[in-house]
Formats: C-alpha cells, structure tokens, sequence
C-alpha cells in the first residue's frame, strides 16, 4: 500500500473527534471524483454495486455500513442521480425535466424551473465518484488519500453548534437554499461544485432509499472546515457553550445561567 500524503490531515482523528463532539449517529464520510474510471481499480477494499442504485444508496452503504465503494454512470439509475455529480444528465432532455411533471411538480414549466435551479457538478470532466468513510481516506494512497468533500448526518441541534465552530473564526454569513426533491444538489451537488459548506434538508428520495433518519439533516464540505469548525468548538466549550445543549427550564430566572458563558455585568 502507498503510504499517505504527509501534509494529508489526519482524517482519523478528525472523524473521531467529530464523532465525539456532535454525537453522531454515523461516522463522516468523503466522496472524490475521479476522471478516469480505471483509478477505481488503485484503491483498496473497493466495492463496486452489483446492482443498480440511487446516489442516495450508494451514501448510504458508506455512512452506514462503513463500505468503500466505487460508481461510474451505469451504476445509478437514470440521469437524475448521475447529473448532480456530473455523470450523466444536463442535456436538453434533463433540464425539461418531463420525468418529475405530474410527480413532484403541476406542470412541465414547474419541472423545468427545478432542474434549472439545481447545483450540479459540471458534465463530461469526470467518469467515476468513490464514496468511503472518512476514517479510510488515509490508506487510499498517493494522489487518492483525501476526498474532495467530506459528509456527515446529524440533528438541527448538532448542525447549528458545528456552524456556531464554523463562524468562531472569520465569520461569515452562510446562505443555503433548498430546491426540495433531489435536494443532494444542496449538499454533495453543491460542496463538490463549489468547494463551500453546504447543508440541506434530505428530501424523499434520500430518506426512502438512503436510510436517512427523520430529524437528520445533511452538512458536506472541505475537510479542511471541519478541522476549523472543531477548532471552533472547542473555543466554545471553554465558555460554557457545549453539545449537546442543556436544558435550562423554561421559568428560571436566566442570569445565571447566561453568567456563565458572558462577561459580568452583561447579563
């Protein structure tokens, strides 16, 4: 096995005190595209689907089975999944969006509008994507040993502590949107075209065929955000301000409570 990148960050330890911080359910994973999908065979311990599937599943089998694997085209069904990670899709017939007419919109035009407003990685630079738990990247060797974007599932109470770690240093408004079905665009879609935080609220699809809990939402970016996002954190506990968050009661007289995390007199 080649060994890993020295200037790689420590993908394990960052899973793991991610892991510890938020709660998490399932560990975080990464996803990379690869332009050739002979690079696919250059990893070790890759699964390759043998059957056909949704993004949402193949997500799925990383978070939640701790699988590596490995898709190109012809493992997802149909240009809806293949078009938000830029394998397929995005031609005339994509953008009228007829499929979704009927089904999840009143009218063509209604369709068209929604395929339009989807984040999608762009089509034809890329023949494969390779999912795999964080925690592995590590061992994938040179070239390979980071994924482009790292993911992970968590509560709304989860999410906002991890923004709150986000903007403790350089503060910056984040403004998400969401185009409801299909809404990997707003999260995998978005963070593997823009290289920015993107967090989204998993519609139908990834809750039906991906496994995804009800109340968790989806965050994907650099890994190098969570590594300040953590770093932010742990600025934040030493004021008090810690996940999960306790319950203070609903009566209480609050300067006391908020005493401890600001300056006095300021409470």
């Amino acid at each position: 096995m080649t060994a890993a990148n020295p200037s790689t960050p420590n993908l394990a330890s960052l899973a793991d005190e991610l892991e510890r911080t938020l709660k998490l359910r399932t560990p975080p994973f990464g996803m990379k595209l690869l332009a050739s999908a002979e690079s696919l065979k250059a990893i070790p311990k890759l699964r390759r689907p043998q059957a056909v599937h949704t993004m949402d599943q193949i997500v799925a089998q990383a978070a939640r089975l701790g699988w590596t694997l490995g898709v190109t085209a012809g493992d997802l069904v149909g240009d809806q999944c293949r078009a938000v990670v830029g394998l397929g899709g995005q031609d005339a017939a994509w953008y009228a969006g007829q499929p979704m007419a009927g089904v999840w919109f009143a009218t063509v035009e209604d369709s068209a509008r929604h395929q339009a407003a989807m984040e999608v990685v762009p089509v034809g630079r890329h023949e494969a994507l390779v999912v795999a738990p964080l925690a592995k990247w590590g061992g994938f060797g040179a070239g390979q040993d980071e994924p482009d974007i790292a993911l992970f599932y968590a509560t709304p109470g989860a999410m906002i502590y991890f923004i709150n770690g986000l903007q403790w240093s350089g503060y910056q408004r984040f403004d998400w949107s969401v185009v409801g079905e299909s809404s990997c665009a707003d999260s995998w879609g978005r963070a593997l075209k823009t290289r920015q935080p993107s967090l989204s609220i998993p519609c139908f699809a990834e809750r039906r065929y991906g496994g995804v809990l009800d109340d968790e939402m989806l965050m994907a970016l650099p890994v190098a955000d969570i590594a300040k996002a953590l770093a932010g954190m742990r600025a934040l506990a030493k004021n008090g301000l810690r996940y999960p968050f306790a319950q203070y009661g609903i009566q209480q007289d609050v300067r006391a409570g908020m005493g401890v995390s600001y300056p006095k007199g300021s409470a």
